[in-house]
């Protein structure tokens, strides 16, 4: 099993900055992708940004110019840096990695618990 762990959300000010980590563990072979999906009350869950082990992202529209994925594949960590929050940003976030726990076994895509992030003055 692949266990993921967020950290970074909060409270911050519109036209702030947030940094989000989530770190996956566990009975890890090898991970592909690793992202963020947001979920807002009685919105469909949408992309944020995801990252391959080489470096390759994808950013949602409504976050790209505003956002930056990283990640440190020694660490199998992500990070999102999000930069001139907006209200509209208010979500929770959730960090999701498509990863297998063999050389033989499938990837199967794990998920985070979320970390809410509010923007709000």
């Amino acid at each position: 099993q692949v266990q993921l762990v967020e950290s970074g959300g909060g409270l911050v000010q519109p036209g702030g900055s947030l940094r989000l980590s989530c770190a996956a563990s566990g009975s890890i072979f090898s991970i592909t992708w690793m992202g963020w999906y947001r979920q807002a009350p009685g919105k469909q869950r949408e992309l944020v940004a995801a990252i391959t082990s080489g470096g390759s992202t994808n950013y949602g529209a409504s976050v790209k110019g505003r956002s930056t994925i990283s990640r440190d594949n020694t660490k199998n960590t992500v990070y999102l840096q999000m930069n001139s929050l907006k209200p509209e940003d208010t979500a929770v976030y959730l960090c999701y990695a498509d990863a297998r726990t063999n050389y033989d076994s499938a990837y199967v895509i794990y998920w985070g618990k979320g970390t809410l992030v509010t923007v709000s003055s």
